[in-house]
């Protein structure tokens, strides 16, 4: 089935250019061009079907208000069924056009809805769009009262359908429902852009850069037009180039054209430091007369698998990472970019990862917008989870590799497409299509397709492989890259006691300890940054996996400070215990204290009293981890000075060294007695758009800021002002911490959100809610 036939059968016009990606970008628009006009405000919601629902007249005043991104139904952080969201709802939102889309075509572009969305318009079907992870767009234009009042109505089901993917048989995570993620509509001429990949070229020797304009022409095009490409740093123009558009007929698919700038000079390379990013914007024009516009922020830089790794602008670059899913609890996927954006921070400049992966379907474009900024690298897979369905199951996967890559092929993060589903069994006609989909659509970027077994037939540019094993197999094929481990075979819990958080910390180290061994190891992504829900026949028992070196509520265990230790010391100098300071929070009693570090030399010292006494020196431990830059160091606290008696108890301080001079040193407490409540936004500021969200921890922690892993107690929480609450209330502490999100209303203030703890006292934050501009439609 080609591209024309899929979309046909799914009902959305290829016109819609959803797939574009900068469609979906903040409201725009002005004289001539295009305009672009959000859709996340003033839906009405009904979380089941209604008699004459779709028709413009339906009274909806008793559905509830709603604003995109929108959940289907709120739901527990844990031990939840499935079921419970599998359900078909109905949303309704209401809307009059401005005078200036007389005359043009009108479309409702779709980021991201689970599961399957059928679309009306003033009682008109539209089709139906199969998938909840990728871009879909239908035309409005032919059904649409320019004069007066419209309706769109979309029919959400949520249920795990086995016509799409990733259904079909088990998966190993949740799906939820909804409108997801955000929608806009397009107000485009007849002729219009309706995609750019901005393709940098011998960025290492003489930059240059090849813009690829596709032009739809849904009316004929009698006289010709001119595209004008501006290559700018900020504000400032590096250069500009043209092409000619000659007179077309209307015609169902795009036509391309190249608009090539030739040498350009003074170009900084997109890195992992500094990611430097220009914005391409490209103008079509009738003479001098604007007809449309449209940009794209793109970097120039050169990533490529080799037998010897991963190299980046030349430079061999050894890979540490993790994967993710985006969901959150409460809301499942229904998070805005703010708090998808906050997980790249947390992954590349919190914890010192330099890729991820977005297991396993396409995830929110803030999340890559942030990788951009922050230097992440980005392996982006189709959905799917093992199971291959029949020809129409895998003609939607063929179209979402597509989507994935027409919407996001100008992030200069994303170095490798993912077109196999994951661990699947091979399958050689289905993986040719969707690698030669890959490859047709941008020549610029290999691929790979994530396996579980050796001999799996290798059709894609990187043999990607998830290695639970100890030892990791050696590598079978030239380009190689570990996609996953550890993970499943020993699942993680913050309340858990130091032996288990002491051996996670080593699975991972000692992985990346063996990938430092061999240059032929590309590196690894480990399974997996976040603790996720999953169904009943997964996970412990409580529909969660506890599978992340942070758990859901984005707070690190002891293994999440590997990551962060792996870092040069001019970036952060790290120390990060991989224990609770305790006697007996493990077998018999505390024996090896393992602290992750970039320090060269450890001193560890006892509080007697009122003295300090050092107990023990330490270089890193070579013997474990001989390969890594940053190893771990292991105290053996059986033997201290050599006695193989216990050491007296007390408060213990580390302090940290390089070439001699104390650098850090961080302090635990002996007492075993919770000392201090703490409330912690992530940010003091937020836009009143009724979406807008911030997480806010909280911690109890001993006097020096520690967090107290058994301290379980239950915080009541206080709101006050234009926002609301994500989360339980009261919200019962897990491994001594926790989370809930606020977000704002569509109102301005002042947010403050009380936490009562019972024994501790209250803490109060204060958030600021900024004005935001009514939506247009």
């Amino acid at each position: 089935m080609d591209r024309r036939d899929f979309m046909k059968t799914g009902g959305a016009l290829l016109a819609g250019a959803a797939v574009g990606g900068k469609v979906f970008a903040e409201e725009q628009g002005g004289a001539g061009g295009r305009m672009v006009l959000a859709m996340n405000r003033g839906w009405r919601y009904s979380p089941k079907f209604v008699e004459g629902g779709h028709e413009a007249g339906f009274d909806d005043s008793k559905f509830d208000r709603v604003v995109v991104p929108h959940t289907n139904i709120p739901l527990p952080w844990h031990a939840f069924d499935d079921k419970d969201y599998e359900f078909v709802s109905l949303y309704r939102r209401k809307f009059r056009l401005p005078a200036e889309a007389k005359g043009k075509r009108v479309f409702v572009d779709f980021e991201g809805v689970m599961t399957a969305s059928t679309v009306w318009i003033n009682g008109q079907r539209l089709g139906e769009y199969k998938g909840g992870y990728t871009p879909f767009s239908f035309e409005l234009t032919p059904h649409l009262n320019f004069d007066g009042d419209n309706v769109l109505a979309v029919d959400v089901d949520s249920t795990e359908r086995p016509d799409i993917p990733p259904f079909g048989y088990q998966i190993d995570y949740l799906t939820f429902g909804g409108i997801y993620r955000e929608v806009s509509l397009r107000v485009v001429p007849g002729t219009f852009i309706e995609n750019i990949f901005a393709q940098p070229k011998d960025v290492m020797t003489s930059p240059s850069l090849d813009v690829q304009c596709f032009v739809q022409h849904l009316e004929a095009l009698r006289e010709g037009l001119a595209l004008e490409a501006t290559l700018l740093d900020g504000n400032t123009v590096v250069a500009k180039a043209t092409q000619k558009v000659p007179a077309s007929a209307a015609s169902a698919e795009p036509v391309s054209h190249v608009v090539a700038f030739g040498k350009l000079n003074g170009i900084a390379l997109w890195d992992l430091k500094s990611p430097k990013l220009y914005t391409v914007k490209v103008r079509l024009l009738s003479g001098s007369q604007l007809v449309d516009e449209d940009t794209r922020r793109i970097g120039f830089r050169e990533a490529q698998f080799t037998d010897h790794g991963f190299e980046l602008n030349g430079k061999v670059i050894k890979l540490r990472g993790l994967d993710r899913h985006q969901t959150f609890p409460f809301v499942g996927q229904a998070m805005p970019g703010r708090v998808q954006q906050r997980d790249a921070y947390v992954l590349r400049k919190q914890y010192h990862c330099n890729i991820v992966r977005t297991s396993h379907y396409p995830q929110s474009r803030h999340f890559l917008d942030a990788c951009d900024e922050y230097g992440l690298l980005v392996l982006e897979e189709i959905p799917g989870w093992q199971h291959i369905g029949d020809l129409a199951w895998q003609d939607i996967s063929v179209d979402n590799v597509s989507r994935m890559i027409r919407r996001d092929w100008n992030h200069p993060s994303i170095v490798l497409w993912g077109v196999r589903i994951n661990e699947s069994p091979d399958n050689h006609d289905f993986y040719m299509r969707t690698n030669a989909m890959a490859h047709k659509l941008d020549p610029t970027r290999q691929t790979g397709g994530i396996r579980n077994f050796p001999g799996s037939e290798l059709l894609e540019d990187v043999f990607t492989v998830n290695d639970f094993g100890w030892p990791l197999r050696a590598p079978n094929h030239p380009r190689y890259l570990n996609t996953e481990f550890v993970g499943h075979t020993f699942p993680t819990k913050t309340i858990d006691e130091n032996e288990r958080q002491r051996e996670h910390t080593i699975r991972h180290a000692r992985v990346h300890n063996q990938l430092a061994s061999n240059a032929q190891y590309a590196g690894g992504i480990a399974w997996c940054a976040f603790d996720y829900n999953t169904h009943y026949d997964f996970g412990s028992g409580d529909r969660i996996c506890y599978h992340g070196v942070f758990d859901i509520f984005r707070e690190p265990k002891c293994a999440a400070g590997f990551y962060k230790s792996q870092c040069d010391p001019e970036e952060e100098i790290v120390l990060e215990p991989a224990f609770h300071w305790a006697m007996g929070d493990e077998s018999t009693r505390f024996t090896v204290a393992m602290v992750c570090s970039n320090c060269d030399h450890l001193k560890f010292f006892v509080k007697y009293g009122d003295d300090w006494k050092q107990i023990a020196e330490l270089d890193p431990d070579r013997e474990q981890f001989k390969n890594l830059k940053y190893a771990p160091f292991s105290l053996n606290l059986t033997n201290i000075d050599g006695d193989d008696t216990w050491l007296k108890w007390g408060n213990l301080r580390i302090d940290g060294y390089l070439n001699g001079k104390q650098v850090i040193s961080k302090t635990l407490s002996g007492l075993g007695v919770d000392q201090k409540f703490a409330i912690i936004a992530d940010d003091h500021e937020l836009d009143g758009d009724g979406a807008d969200t911030t997480r806010v921890v909280l911690r109890v922690t001993d006097e020096f800021g520690a967090i107290r892993p058994y301290a379980n107690d239950p915080i009541v929480l206080t709101l006050e002002g234009p926002a609301e609450l994500i989360g339980d209330n009261p919200f019962g502490l897990i491994g001594g911490t926790g989370a809930v999100w606020v977000r704002a209303k569509e109102e301005a203030g002042t947010v403050r959100l009380t936490a009562k703890h019972p024994r501790l006292g209250s803490q109060t934050v204060e958030i600021a809610i900024r004005p935001v501009s009514a939506e247009s439609v």
